[in-house]
Formats: structure tokens, C-alpha cells, sequence
């Protein structure tokens, strides 16, 4: 018969390669995007000028993209610590949402 084991599965934190494993596994996070993304150790931002209907779809089918791929890699992005940040007086403050469930907080 079967013997159910448990495994243990991540780099312990502050191991000498957890970084370096990071970087590697993160390494095609941007490859689909349009806009830009920063990412600092496990901080990911994904930022667009958005003026019009047009770059504000463009910027949610990169959230898309982004929520795809962690799904893919089974790492899903904290809703719950996703922002969205909007700048200047005409912003026309679209919409957000990540795995098409939750509008993104402001």
C-alpha cells in the first residue's frame, strides 16, 4: 500500500539562494505585458499611463496576463494587498479587477 508523506515545499527565509531562486522562477513574469513592471524581491508593480477607455483595457488584459501566469506557476497574487494607485485631475479612474472576481482597492 501507499505511506502519505508530507512534503515540504519553498527556500527557508533568509537562505543565501532564496533571492537568487526567486529571480530565476520570477525571470518570465513580463515576458506578455505591455506596460511596465518593477519587481523587488517579492514586490511586484505594474504601471501604465491610462487617458483613455482604450490603455485602461490594454492595462487589464496585462493584470490578466499577470493573474495567468500566477495561477500557471501556482503563485497567486494577495488580492488583499493589490492597489491601485490613479494620478492627475482628468484620470478616468477604470476599473480593476484580478482573476475576474474582485475589484482592485484604491
Amino acid at each position: 500500500m501507499f505511506q502519505l508523506e508530507e512534503v515540504w515545499s519553498g527556500v527557508p527565509q533568509g537562505s543565501v539562494l532564496g533571492p537568487i531562486l526567486f529571480i530565476i522562477y520570477l525571470n518570465d513574469l513580463d515576458n506578455s505585458i505591455s506596460g511596465k513592471v518593477l519587481k523587488f524581491a517579492d514586490d511586484t508593480k505594474l504601471y501604465a499611463t491610462v487617458d483613455n477607455q482604450a490603455q485602461g483595457q490594454s492595462l487589464q488584459r496585462d493584470i490578466d496576463v499577470l493573474g495567468d501566469w500566477a495561477l500557471r506557476w501556482q503563485m497567486k497574487f494577495n488580492i488583499d494587498k493589490c492597489k491601485v494607485v490613479h494620478y492627475g485631475r482628468n484620470n478616468i479612474r477604470f476599473q480593476y479587477s484580478l482573476y475576474g472576481l474582485q475589484k482592485l482597492q484604491k
